[in-house]
């Protein structure tokens, strides 16, 4: 998991602060609106420590952040990976302006699960985030073939024993909707490899379409389409960091 280097190209720390592409930045660097350490320069490629040099942009200071979190509304067929050779990943479907970022996801969804999925540069968050230790909740809703009952919501409480002969956590189903194609949502406390799907499996269902909707105590943005992405709010990260604090305390 990379980090932000203590010194960097100054267009890519502008990029970063997202003052715009690299074809904006390269314009501002020329008309000589960018000061480091109080002189004017128009070279983008020197190097330095955006936490020990000041820079201004119009006179006005850039404020650094170490660290930045997207939420992203990942969609069907992108992989939860940095880098792939034969399919797109969700490092692919950033914008221009967190592609210097180094960001990674925090945790995998399968290629055809859609919804809520965290990218940051924040490794220690994203450790917290996912320990095994912290049983931080994540939150699916989904379409299921076949009926779905009050025997199943009994079994995963207890905890379902998977193909390989783990028994997960028990768990929280909610039957929205049953029938032939059953509506649920379901919370699990870890996030083992196709859990959600070998779970259905163990009981002799099958998922169809899964969406992951939470994430801790964060929850998807209904305005994001698939494929979306935006920062979170300083509210929204509070929510992040405030669960996984509160699971050191249980």
């Amino acid at each position: 998991m990379k980090h932000l280097r203590s010194t960097q190209r100054l267009d890519k720390i502008l990029s970063n602060f997202g003052y715009g592409t690299r074809k904006d930045i390269k314009q501002t660097l020329k008309d000589g609106l960018v000061k480091v350490d109080g002189c004017i320069t128009k070279d983008g490629s020197m190097h330095l420590d955006p936490k020990l040099s000041v820079i201004e942009i119009n006179d006005e200071q850039l404020k650094y952040r170490e660290f930045i979190y997207v939420m992203m509304n990942k969609p069907d067929g992108v992989i939860s990976a940095t880098f792939d050779n034969k399919l797109k990943t969700v490092v692919d479907m950033l914008p221009e302006e967190f592609q210097c970022f180094d960001l990674f996801p925090v945790g995998r969804l399968d290629i055809d699960t859609e919804g809520l999925l965290i990218m940051t540069n924040d490794g220690q968050l994203t450790h917290d985030l996912l320990s095994p230790k912290k049983h931080v909740p994540k939150k699916y809703y989904a379409l299921i073939d076949g009926e779905v009952t009050q025997d199943d919501v009994n079994l995963f409480k207890q905890g379902v024993l998977l193909n390989d002969g783990f028994e997960t956590l028990p768990a929280d189903l909610e039957i929205l909707r049953t029938g032939i194609i059953s509506e649920i949502e379901l919370v699990i406390y870890e996030g083992k490899f196709h859990q959600v799907k070998r779970m259905f499996e163990s009981v002799g269902k099958k998922v169809k379409y899964l969406r992951r909707t939470e994430m801790g105590a964060l929850k998807l943005d209904k305005s994001l389409q698939p494929g979306m992405c935006r920062e979170l709010t300083e509210v929204e990260l509070d929510l992040l960091k405030g669960r996984y604090k509160l699971q050191k305390l249980l």
